[in-house]
C-alpha cells in the first residue's frame, strides 16, 4: 500500500456528564478546549475537542458526553487506554497534582524503559501519562492549571486489545504502515514507518485470547483516527482499502477535517482523517471552544438544538 499514515489524529471517546468530562481534562490535565460543537450524526449531545493551543493533529482527544449513558465494558475490539506525552522528569510532578485533585493514579512504573503515570477520567476511561524525550512539534496549552514545562505535548500513542494479534498485525503492517519496534510480554508495540518519535506514532496491541470482548459506552473509545495530508491522500486510502477488500465508507465532512472508516480486523473502528482545515476554520484562534458551533447544514435548527443540551461552562 503506498499511503501511509503520519500517526495518530484523533481519538474518540464516550462520556456521560459533560460538565465533569470539561472539568477534567481542562482542569486535572491542563488540555484545551478547542471546540464546542454536536455529534454531527447525533446532534442532541456535544461534541467536545481537546488539544494543545490550537488543536494541532496529534493532540486532540474528543467525547460523545451523553447524560446519563449507561457505563461500558472494556474488552477485546477496543482500544483500550490512550497515552499521552509529558517532558521528561514530569511523572512526579504529575502525580502530585492530581493527587492534590483526589485523582487516583498508579506509581510509576517503567514498562519499555519508559515512565509511566496510570489514571481514570470520571468515566473510567484509562490515560496514560509517558515522560518521552522525544520532539514534539505541538504548541502545549499555557491557559490553564498545568505549567508549560509539565504540559501535555501530545498523544504518544493507543493500545488495542485484541484476541487475535496476528490479523490486527497484519493491518498494522500492511495497510496502515506500522511496524514492529518492540515486545514485552503479550505487549507489542508498533511504531510509523517514517517517524519513530514524536506525537501519535505509536500503536500497542495487547494479545490476549481470554479477555472478554469490549462494550462501547461511557468510559470507553469510540474510534482512533490516523492522519491524511489532506483529503487526495484521503482518497486514495479510500480506494485501496476498498480494492483489499476493507469496508470503508463515503467521505464525510467534519467541517475541521474530513473523515472515511473502517474497521481492523480485531473489531477497533478506525477513521483516516485529513489535517486541514483545523479548528480555526470558523473562529479565531484566540477564541477557540468559547461558543458553541454548528455545521452549515445544522445552523438553521440552533435553537432547537441548544434548547436539547445541558448547560456547559468552561470559559477560558
Amino acid at each position: 500500500m503506498t499511503q501511509r499514515p503520519a500517526g495518530i489524529h484523533h481519538v474518540t471517546a464516550i462520556a456521560s456528564d459533560p460538565q465533569a468530562n470539561a472539568d477534567f481534562y481542562r482542569n486535572a490535565l491542563g488540555m484545551r478546549l478547542v471546540k464546542r460543537t454536536v455529534n454531527f450524526d447525533a446532534p442532541d449531545t456535544y461534541h467536545l475537542y481537546y488539544g494543545d493551543r490550537a488543536g494541532n493533529p496529534g493532540t486532540v482527544l474528543t467525547f460523545f458526553p451523553w447524560p446519563e449513558a449507561p457505563r461500558g465494558r472494556v474488552g477485546a475490539g477496543q482500544a483500550t487506554t490512550t497515552s499521552f506525552s509529558v517532558p521528561e522528569g514530569s511523572i512526579g510532578w504529575w502525580e502530585h497534582h492530581l493527587d492534590s485533585l483526589g485523582v487516583a493514579t498508579t506509581r510509576p512504573t517503567e514498562r519499555l524503559d519508559e515512565d509511566v503515570l496510570s489514571l481514570k477520567d470520571p468515566d473510567g476511561l484509562a490515560i496514560e501519562l509517558v515522560a518521552s524525550a522525544d520532539h514534539h512539534d505541538t504548541d502545549p496549552w499555557d491557559g490553564g492549571e498545568v505549567p508549560t514545562e509539565h504540559a501535555i505535548r501530545g498523544i504518544r500513542g493507543v493500545t488495542l486489545t485484541e484476541h487475535d494479534l496476528d490479523r490486527t498485525a497484519g493491518m498494522l503492517n500492511g495497510k496502515l504502515g506500522f511496524q514492529l519496534a518492540a515486545e514485552e510480554g503479550n505487549r507489542y508495540r508498533f511504531h510509523t514507518r517514517e517517524a519513530a518519535q514524536g506525537v501519535g506514532t505509536v500503536v500497542d496491541v495487547l494479545a490476549d485470547s481470554a479477555v472478554q470482548r469490549g462494550l462501547v459506552a461511557a468510559g470507553t473509545v469510540h474510534h482512533v483516527a490516523y492522519r491524511a495530508p489532506d483529503q487526495q491522500a484521503q482518497v486514495a486510502w479510500q480506494q485501496q482499502l476498498a480494492n483489499d477488500g476493507v469496508g470503508v465508507t463515503e467521505v464525510r465532512d467534519r467541517s475541521y477535517f474530513t473523515s472515511i472508516y473502517f474497521r481492523e480486523p480485531g473489531g477497533v473502528l478506525l477513521e483516516i482523517a485529513t489535517d486541514g482545515p483545523g479548528f480555526d476554520y470558523d473562529e479565531p484562534l484566540l477564541q477557540l471552544g468559547r461558543k458553541l458551533k454548528l455545521p452549515p447544514w445544522l445552523e438553521p435548527n440552533r435553537a432547537q438544538i441548544e434548547n436539547a443540551l445541558p448547560e456547559l461552562k468552561a470559559e477560558e
